[in-house]
């Protein structure tokens, strides 16, 4: 489960939810940028979400229900790994994008990780492997929950967060230009979750610099750093 939000409105404000059961995380403040790392048994500690100090953020939602499609192949490239480059600055958005576009791509054997990528600039990058990308220049809003974009709800799944897609853009819709980090937190908070519990609830503000951040939806106690 998670919750990613894209807004360009006066400034561009991104939004993440990071929905996680059973993984170990935590989380890295440097003048690189601020990762939530997951503890992975071989490889340690992963940075697979966050924000970097070139004004990137990289939010990997799980699909529900899996598509077998998004299973390794051979010569597909991992989203993992896409995703891991592109917060370590080791590639842009659009060389993401044309390696996305132009090759296979995978996931794990059995889960579906989406990539909810956006740049500096505000363009927002979804893929979804074995189905496809999609591309989004500077949009109003956008958002990924853990629904496939290519499929809807034509296939159910208890976690695939119709229902906090649905939360989310009709709040984006009834709020101002004026578009807040205050603004992005209430929804975060409003589509935030207890069952597959919201550990973590990320906010980047590009134009102030400035990445803010809850844990366990302590929405009282919040952090900060700026770049």
């Amino acid at each position: 489960m998670c919750t990613s939000i894209v807004v360009n409105r006066k400034k561009t404000v991104i939004g993440w939810n990071l929905d996680l059961l059973d993984f170990e995380h935590r989380i890295t403040s440097s003048d690189k940028g601020v990762f939530i790392e997951v503890l992975d048994s071989k490889e340690g500690w992963m940075p697979l979400f966050g924000a970097n100090s070139r004004g990137d953020f990289v939010g990997m939602p799980t699909c529900w229900p899996h598509d077998s499609r998004s299973d390794p192949s051979d010569g597909a490239v991992n989203v993992i790994e896409l995703d891991i480059d592109f917060l370590l600055q080791k590639k842009t958005l659009q060389e993401i994008r044309s390696e996305a576009e132009n090759n296979p791509v995978c996931s794990v054997p059995g889960l579906t990780f989406m990539s909810a990528l956006s740049d500096r600039y505000g363009n927002v990058l979804h893929i979804v492997p074995g189905q496809g990308t999609l591309y989004y220049e500077h949009p109003d809003h956008s958002i990924l929950t853990n629904f496939s974009p290519f499929k809807q709800d034509a296939e159910k799944h208890p976690w695939m967060g119709w229902d906090r897609y649905h939360t989310a853009e009709a709040m984006l819709n009834s709020m101002s230009n004026e578009f807040s980090v205050q603004d992005c937190f209430s929804i975060l908070r409003a589509v935030s979750q207890e069952v597959c519990p919201t550990v973590v609830s990320m906010v980047y503000d590009l134009n102030e610099k400035t990445v803010y951040w809850v844990e366990n939806r302590n929405w009282n106690s919040i952090s900060k750093a700026v770049f």
